[in-house]
């Protein structure tokens, strides 16, 4: 993790990203890039584009302000204004750096309101390859120091360990294992529970501590958040599309209660086949 992009419409909403950022920063001394979008053709009432772009700028400047001496040393904040569709010019602009992530809050106003309120809010997430962590108005962690991992049944839901590991290694974070199932089954629950352990011996050998549970009902979303509210856990991993069961977060009611009621940002991570040092295979099998 180089670099934290963080989109920004200047409400005190998506402000609340630009904080996460920086605490994130001050124990990874990732470079932070804030990035405003005008719209492409956007016609505003008595404001030109060029106004809006010094608009931009000029709160850019006082953010950076603000912000920058809470920087650790090595890390820079930087900004640019961009124009096009919201969604595609942060992606694209997380995609011109390496080992980038995007911090994002799931609520904004003005020129952001559109898309991060209603179904178009899962658009950045679901267009990103690289990992996304949203956050609410609000819910500002000290620090990560219990990760909240679910696991499901399906083969590419183990695909967010590597990444969650690397974040509770920088972190000194306690990774909870949460083997989550819709139904009664057993030999599902047997599936799922062996995985949880794998991850959780994986977890151990690379010098974590992990913690393992299971939990069984009809709604998933409600049961993750619940745990999270019990353990009082400061992150919540999960995967953005995998057709089913856990990864409906993201295509479906299941993401939208999930981002709404989370008590904690949640990290969301687009699957692809990956292999981990070591051996330790990162889909089903």
């Amino acid at each position: 993790m180089k670099h934290i992009i963080v989109p920004l419409d200047f409400s005190e909403e998506s402000i609340n990203g630009l904080e996460l950022a920086i605490m994130i920063s001050s124990m990874t001394r990732a470079n932070i890039q804030m990035v405003y979008v005008m719209k492409k053709g956007a016609e505003f009432p008595h404001v030109s584009q060029d106004e809006e772009q010094r608009f931009a700028k000029s709160r850019f400047r006082e953010l950076q302000v603000k912000y920058e001496h809470k920087l650790v040393s090595g890390a820079e904040l930087s900004s640019i204004v961009k124009r096009g569709k919201i969604y595609e010019e942060v992606v694209e602009q997380a995609e011109s750096f390496d080992d980038s992530v995007i911090v994002v809050s799931t609520h904004g106003a003005s020129g952001f309101e559109e898309f991060f309120i209603g179904s178009n809010a899962f658009r950045i997430i679901t267009a990103s390859e690289r990992p996304v962590i949203a956050i609410r108005h609000g819910l500002m962690p000290k620090g990560f120091r219990k990760i909240l991992l679910p696991v499901d049944f399906t083969q590419d839901t183990r695909q967010k360990v590597p990444y969650t590991m690397e974040l509770a290694k920088i972190f000194g974070a306690q990774v909870h294992v949460l083997s989550v199932t819709g139904g009664k089954d057993p030999d599902l629950v047997q599936r799922v529970k062996s995985w949880s352990g794998q991850v959780a011996e994986h977890l151990g050998e690379n010098g974590l501590e992990a913690v393992t549970s299971f939990r069984s009902g009809e709604n998933i979303s409600d049961m993750i958040v619940d745990y999270a509210l019990t353990e009082k856990v400061d992150l919540i991993s999960i995967m953005t599309d995998q057709g089913t069961s856990i990864s409906n977060f993201l295509i479906g009611n299941n993401a939208q209660q999930l981002l709404s009621k989370s008590p904690v940002p949640v990290l969301c991570i687009t699957p692809k086949e990956l292999h981990v040092r070591g051996g330790f295979r990162t889909y089903g099998g």
